[in-house]
């Protein structure tokens, strides 16, 4: 977030009239989904718990097993160590190793570690929480599922909490011993290690933040439905973050957005502060101490928002960002057609297949597929729908440059009429094909990309009957 953002979002606060906006309630009243309201909240807590229950269990795992590998190439570290200077293993690693332990440990109780606000996602949810606690004739019957649910949520937020802690453990722990093993040689690669396994972490870790914020339906259209309730809305602007921190009027916080935008350079904030105090030295004075306090709550700010003024870490080596995926957040599916003539222009066949890649790295990714032969008869005048066999396909997609890549992979292919399924038994009537050649990918939506494939069979000449040894495909692949 830009300082002076902030600042000049402070002082048009502190320059301004309070505005106040009304609500509609007629027209809250009009709106009939309001009526499933209790029933929207229903799906809306069970939604909520299932998230917080399997993000909770998602940074445990992952966080245990970080501690595990740190604490294991450690002890190796400290092996080696031993053999050169045994003072020197016993001070670097005994405390450190025993600390790595007890932060593994405290993953199977409570967390105590505060949770810290700054998370809009987590701070919606948990006012939207607070809120409902007493609202009776919205929950109906949803009293004890809230009680569980706020329950989670801040279990939750407190496993996110320790998570953050650890990750800031291992980061300075990690900057030390690289000094500390400074004068000793050959660790050069296990600090590399550690060096991985800390950004890694930290990289899963915000995975996890940003899929906590993909919300549901239900989420989504409960928030709409609350948005439209008055005393929800009070309630926001009493108690939010903002609100807290800048101490501002009920109304002021609902005009953070309008006030905030288009003020983030200096010279916008300096022409609105002269519109508004003119050349007067006794006002320019008060300005500048009401600059001196908005400095003083910027650095407040980043202390109760700490993620606002960290930039990411560098890493020292080539991260692979498919590291912090999931094995299905990595796999890939699509399909494609590819249409074969005669002598003449006639397509006599379509291969229409289907596929699931495997993305290994941002560049590169492997999968298999299946294809269906469709006949389409031997010409305009003679056009028929037949069943002209199967395929199996292999495949392997890697990035040269932009969207170009390199394609290729093996395939069989039944190129018989099957009358039965006994005949594909018989592997004689499978035709082999080696495929190499480049393939153009395209955006077509945000989920899905089209793909326009030219490859080289290195085996048609090989096959009976002689197949085309050139073959384009047209396919799409989902994000």
């Amino acid at each position: 977030m830009n300082s002076w953002m902030i600042i000049s979002f402070l002082m048009i606060h502190l320059l301004s009239p309070v505005m106040t906006y009304g609500i509609d309630t007629e027209m809250l009243a009009r709106d009939s989904s309001f009526k499933k309201v209790p029933a929207l909240l229903s799906r809306y807590l069970s939604v909520v718990n299932q998230k917080s229950t399997r993000m909770q269990r998602q940074v445990n795992k992952r966080t245990g097993k970080t501690l595990r590998r740190l604490i294991k190439q450690e002890r190796k570290m400290k092996d080696r160590l031993w053999k050169v200077d045994s003072t020197a293993a016993d001070n670097l690693f005994s405390k450190s190793i025993d600390s790595l332990s007890r932060l593994q440990k405290g993953l199977k109780s409570k967390p105590v570690v505060k949770w810290h606000a700054g998370d809009s996602y987590l701070d919606t949810l948990d006012h939207s929480l607070h809120f409902l606690k007493g609202q009776n004739e919205l929950l109906v019957a949803s009293n004890t599922k809230l009680t569980d649910v706020t329950a989670n949520v801040a279990s939750l937020q407190g496993k996110l909490a320790q998570a953050d802690q650890i990750k800031a453990y291992i980061q300075q722990h990690k900057e030390q011993l690289k000094q500390q093993l400074a004068p000793y040689t050959g660790f050069a690669k296990d600090i590399q290690k550690i060096n991985k396994e800390a950004y890694y972490y930290s990289q899963q870790i915000n995975e996890y933040k940003s899929l906590l914020k993909d919300k549901k339906k239900a989420e989504a259209k409960a928030m709409e439905l609350l948005q439209k309730i008055p005393a929800y809305n009070d309630f926001i602007r009493k108690h939010s973050p903002l609100a807290a921190l800048f101490n501002l009027g009920s109304s002021a916080v609902g005009t953070v957005a309008q006030s905030v935008e288009g003020l983030q350079t200096r010279q916008q904030v300096e022409q609105i502060i002269q519109q508004r105090i003119g050349s007067d030295p006794g006002a320019r004075q008060a300005v500048s101490q009401q600059m001196d306090q908005a400095r003083s709550q910027l650095n407040e700010l980043k202390n109760r928002f700490p993620e606002l003024g960290s930039a990411a870490e560098m890493p020292e080596f080539n991260p692979n960002p498919m590291k912090t995926k999931s094995f299905l957040q990595r796999l890939e599916f699509g399909g494609n057609i590819q249409f074969q003539k005669s002598s003449r222009y006639f397509p006599t066949t379509s291969d229409i297949a289907g596929q699931i890649g495997y993305m290994f790295h941002k560049n590169g990714s492997v999968g298999i597929g299946a294809s269906y032969k469709l006949g389409l008869g031997s010409g305009w005048d003679h056009i028929a729908i037949s069943h002209q066999g199967l395929g199996l396909r292999s495949f392997a997609d890697w990035k040269v440059k932009g969207t170009i890549f390199v394609n290729g992979g093996f395939e069989q292919n039944y190129v018989s009429t099957i009358t039965q399924f006994d005949q594909l038994k018989n592997w004689n009537g499978w035709q082999g094909s080696a495929l190499l050649g480049i393939s153009k990918k395209y955006k077509v939506t945000e989920k899905m990309k089209g793909n326009i494939v030219l490859l080289y069979d290195f085996l048609a000449k090989k096959n009976m009957p002689v197949t085309s040894p050139i073959k384009l495909r047209l396919g799409y692949v989902f994000n």
